[in-house]
């Protein structure tokens, strides 16, 4: 199996082009590229495939196994790939993923992909459909209970379940405990992606997160989307936002007329490899 090792500010994937391989079980594969140790090492596996409804199909799995519905930073180093690879020419692409139909417009130089920006369509509010259990219209600024302590939540989907908890104090944040109680809660049906944020300003915010199926990564799209629709909400920040994630800065733009979250960040190749089963 030949593949290729992207990564979008550290949140890695082995990339597999379906228009050339075929993956009989793709969840076992992704448990075993994965490992850092006996594998290539990535937070997941994402197939890039031919679609009926858009340019590409994006297919992902977390480190786990588990099929995600999307990935912001996954998705971008999907348009590097059909460009940079020739699967394309055009410098505006649609994707199919588990979270919709996701448009992209590419920054070319020098023949190569350098950034991308990333429609991330409407933020999804409605506690039924993030899904979180609760009782009103939206989950802004809510209390929850977690390991014995409450904390505030704001629950936003961006295709994928998020909750945005605001601290003051993120960097000693102990993740690895905290974030699968989070994870795991029975307040979330399909288990959830956390984000622990502290506002800096009025345009900036830092973020960690913990990602269900793959624990803390050094970035996560869809999150830092989250993130700042989540600051939007809360009153915190304007409607653009510097999400500052621990493999670099992603900037976010929720475009409130027309209900659309834009991404816009980098994408780059790490190396290329081949597979091949002991």
């Amino acid at each position: 199996m030949e593949f290729t090792k992207m990564q979008g500010l550290g949140n890695d994937y082995v990339y597999v082009n379906c228009f050339k391989e075929k993956i009989e079980n793709p969840s076992e594969m992704a448990v075993k590229v994965s490992d850092r140790h006996f594998g290539i090492g990535s937070d997941g596996l994402i197939l890039i495939k031919p679609s009926e409804v858009a340019d590409f199909e994006m297919e992902m799995y977390n480190a786990d196994g588990s099929r995600g519905e999307m990935c912001g930073n996954g998705i971008r180093c999907v348009a590097k790939y059909v460009y940079d690879y020739g699967l394309t020419d055009k410098t505006s692409i649609s994707v199919e993923t588990l979270g919709g139909i996701k448009y992209l417009d590419l920054t070319v130089e020098h023949g190569k992909v350098t950034l991308v920006k990333v429609d991330m369509g409407t933020p999804i509010l409605k506690p039924e459909l993030i899904p979180i259990v609760a009782k009103g219209e939206t989950v802004i600024d809510e209390p929850i209970m977690v390991g014995g302590k409450e904390y505030h939540m704001t629950g936003v989907s961006m295709g994928n379940p998020h909750d945005v908890v605001f601290m003051d104090d993120i960097k000693n944040l102990e993740i690895e405990k905290i974030g699968p109680l989070f994870e795991n809660h029975e307040r979330f049906p399909n288990r959830i992606n956390t984000e622990f944020v502290n506002v800096i300003d009025r345009h900036t915010a830092q973020m960690r997160v913990w990602e269900r199926g793959s624990g803390e990564t050094l970035a996560c799209g869809t999150g830092a989307c989250a993130v700042a629709v989540a600051c939007i909400l809360n009153g915190l920040t304007e409607n653009t936002v510097t999400v500052k994630l621990l493999g670099g800065d992603l900037r976010i733009e929720w475009d409130r007329e027309k209900n659309t979250v834009y991404m816009t960040g980098p994408a780059e190749v790490s190396f290329d490899g081949v597979w091949k089963e002991k």
